[in-house]
């Protein structure tokens, strides 16, 4: 088992969340992990990336290359563009918001973006913010995402919601539950 995870959005959105909750899944597994983060000027809306490598071998290096990462999971989907460089073009999956977070003056016109998605295969766009909203979650999108990523990380659903768990554990079981329905909502949505 091998996946390479690009996780990128803007500062304030969660990114780090879900590679902390994917961390803990795999270290419960007994999976090695690497990881690296790039904060941008995240106070002020920058761009946030982290490199998340997961694997039943060894790992020697916590980035990921060019071409090679599996999954490319956005919080931001002009942010997934930005690193598709990275992906995987025989098989790799973007799984994005569909929703911009407009935060520079000249953001490129959504229709644009939606052009160069339909331009590939394996994407999903998913209005992450109107689930969560929906669901009475608003802060809880970003786990939305991470459900509808779920099918493409390699590790199953059941050790997803005992990382949950244990990351917001501190937080009550309100607020642990709320995360368990939100990965429950993004899996359900596809």
């Amino acid at each position: 088992m091998k996946t390479d995870i690009i996780l990128c959005g803007v500062g304030g959105q969660g990114i780090l969340t879900i590679a902390t909750i994917i961390g803990e899944a795999a270290i419960k597994e007994g999976l090695y992990i690497k990881q690296a983060e790039v904060h941008g000027m995240s106070q002020r809306g920058g761009d946030v990336q982290s490199n998340l490598r997961v694997s039943s071998s060894p790992i020697h290096s916590d980035l990921i290359p060019l071409g090679g990462a599996d999954v490319i999971i956005a919080m931001e989907p002009m942010e997934a563009l930005r690193y598709l460089p990275y992906l995987n073009k025989q098989n790799g999956w973007i799984i994005t918001s569909s929703v911009p977070f407009v935060n520079i003056p000249n953001y490129p016109d959504m229709e644009l973006l939606k052009s160069e998605y339909s331009k590939m295969d394996n994407v999903v766009l998913l209005d992450i913010e109107k689930l969560a909203r929906d669901n009475g979650m608003p802060r809880s999108s970003n786990v939305i995402l991470l459900g509808a990523a779920i099918s493409k990380i390699g590790i199953g659903q059941n050790e997803i919601e005992e990382a949950i768990r244990t990351v917001f554990s501190n937080k009550g079981d309100t607020v642990v539950e709320a995360n368990i329905n939100a990965l429950r909502i993004g899996a359900d949505s596809l």
